[in-house]
């Protein structure tokens, strides 16, 4: 669709700044925050480790250790973003903290594509057709569940409403 105005005559929309933490220009790392993503990815590790020892799986079994892992760190997830990005003033540490280390560490997408393969090639495809699908929906579902339940909480007073 065209316009029958001339370029001069269309008015520019004026450019909106959203709020949030300042980003450096600069693409490289920070210390502070790769010091903060070790710290949590050493935590989540450490706390999927203790699953995984907890609930220990046979080559042939279903692998319910990385299956509740994944499937709470996906309800986690959604309920951690929604309470850091809506509820909280923003941090500059905070979400890597816990949502790319901890979190990030805690789940595990490596594991469950290695295990799903596994059980396919070894000839458990009924097995490993259920893990892989079952983990996708379950792990979708549950990542919305965690947004809809983030939302619930009342939203973080402003000033405004002071």
């Amino acid at each position: 669709m065209t316009s029958d105005r001339a370029p001069a005559d269309r008015q520019e929309r004026p450019r909106v700044r959203v709020a949030g933490p300042a980003r450096r220009p600069s693409g490289r790392a920070q210390p502070d925050v790769l010091a903060v993503i070790a710290l949590g990815g050493m935590l989540g590790a450490s706390a999927r480790y203790g699953i995984a020892q907890w609930l220990p799986t046979g080559t042939d079994r279903f692998p319910w250790a990385t299956f509740w892992t994944n499937l709470s760190g996906s309800f986690l997830l959604g309920l951690l973003l929604v309470a850091l990005l809506e509820r909280f003033p923003p941090t500059r540490l905070l979400r890597p903290f816990l949502a790319t280390g901890i979190l990030g560490a805690f789940t595990t997408m490596s594991t469950f594509e290695v295990e799903t393969a596994l059980l396919l090639k070894d000839g458990h495809a009924a097995t490993g057709i259920v893990y892989g699908v079952g983990s996708l929906i379950a792990g979708l579902a549950l990542a919305y569940l965690g947004i809809h339940v983030g939302r619930l909480a009342p939203p973080r007073r402003t000033e405004a409403h002071r």
